[in-house]
C-alpha cells in the first residue's frame, strides 16, 4: 500500500514519480491504466513541488557586507 502523500519524503516521491514516466513511456500501459499513472504522477508533481518550497522558505544567507542573516530571496523570473 503506498505510503500517504503527507508523509512521503522528496526523494520517495521522486522516485515514485520517475518509476511513473518509464512506465507511461513505454508504451505497453493500457489508456485506463495511463490515466491512473497521469493522475497519482500529479498528485506527486504536487507533493514535490511543496517540498521544494518548504525547502526553499528555510534556506536563508548571510548578508557579506551585514554579516547578518537575511530571507531567501527568489531571483527566478517567470515567464
Amino acid at each position: 500500500m503506498p505510503k500517504k502523500n503527507d508523509t512521503l519524503t522528496f526523494e520517495d516521491a521522486l522516485e515514485r514519480l520517475e518509476s511513473i514516466l518509464e512506465s507511461m513511456e513505454s508504451g505497453d500501459t493500457p489508456l485506463a491504466d495511463l490515466v491512473a499513472k497521469f493522475e497519482e504522477g500529479s498528485t506527486l508533481l504536487k507533493v514535490c513541488q511543496e517540498k521544494l518550497k518548504e525547502a526553499e522558505l528555510k534556506i536563508e544567507k548571510l548578508n557579506i557586507n551585514t554579516g547578518e542573516v537575511e530571507a531567501f530571496e527568489d531571483d527566478s523570473t517567470e515567464a
